[in-house]
C-alpha cells in the first residue's frame, strides 16, 4: 500500500514515550503519533491509552523533511457525544462571584449638571492649591524630623 496524507490503515504500537507512540506501518516504516492525536479526551499519559503490541487504525497526517511520518489515532475514531449537561450550575470561583455581583448592581443614573466654564476653573485652582499646599506641608516637616 502507497504511503499518501490522509491514507487510514492498521498498525502496530511499538514504543510509547511521554510525548506520544510510536506504530508500525506498511512496508516496515513506523510513525509518530502525538499525545495531542491520540484520543478526542485529554490524555496525559499515553501507557493509560496503550500498549506495546496493540493494533490500532492509524491516518497519515504528513510527512516532514526528514522522512518522518506523523500520524493520528483520533481522526480515525468517531467523534463522541455531546452529554447532556444537568441543570445544576457549577459552583464559581471569587472572581466569577464578584463579576456577577457587579453586573447584577444597577448602574447608577447620573443626573447631567451644567457647569460653566469659570465654576470649572475655579473648583481646578482650588483643588490645585490644596495639593500643592500639602506637598509643601511634607517636605517641611520631612526636613525638621533629620
Amino acid at each position: 500500500m502507497e504511503l499518501e496524507v490522509g491514507a487510514v490503515m492498521t498498525g502496530k504500537v511499538t514504543g510509547i514515550t511521554k510525548f506520544g507512540a510510536f506504530v508500525a506501518i506498511a512496508n516496515g516504516k513506523s510513525g509518530l503519533v502525538h499525545i495531542s492525536e491520540i484520543a478526542h479526551a485529554y490524555v496525559d499519559d499515553v501507557s493509560k491509552h496503550l500498549t506495546i503490541g496493540q493494533e490500532v487504525n492509524v491516518k497519515v497526517l504528513s510527512f516532514d523533511n526528514s522522512g518522518r511520518i506523523n500520524l493520528s489515532i483520533k481522526q480515525t475514531l468517531p467523534l463522541p457525544e455531546c452529554q447532556p449537561r444537568n441543570n445544576q450550575p457549577r459552583p464559581m470561583n471569587d472572581t466569577q462571584a464578584q463579576r456577577q455581583a457587579r453586573q447584577n448592581v444597577e448602574p447608577q443614573v447620573h443626573k447631567k449638571v451644567e457647569v460653566s466654564f469659570e465654576d470649572k476653573l475655579k473648583r481646578f485652582m482650588q483643588d490645585s492649591d490644596s495639593k500643592i499646599s500639602g506637598l509643601y506641608t511634607e517636605k517641611r516637616t520631612s526636613r525638621r524630623r533629620r
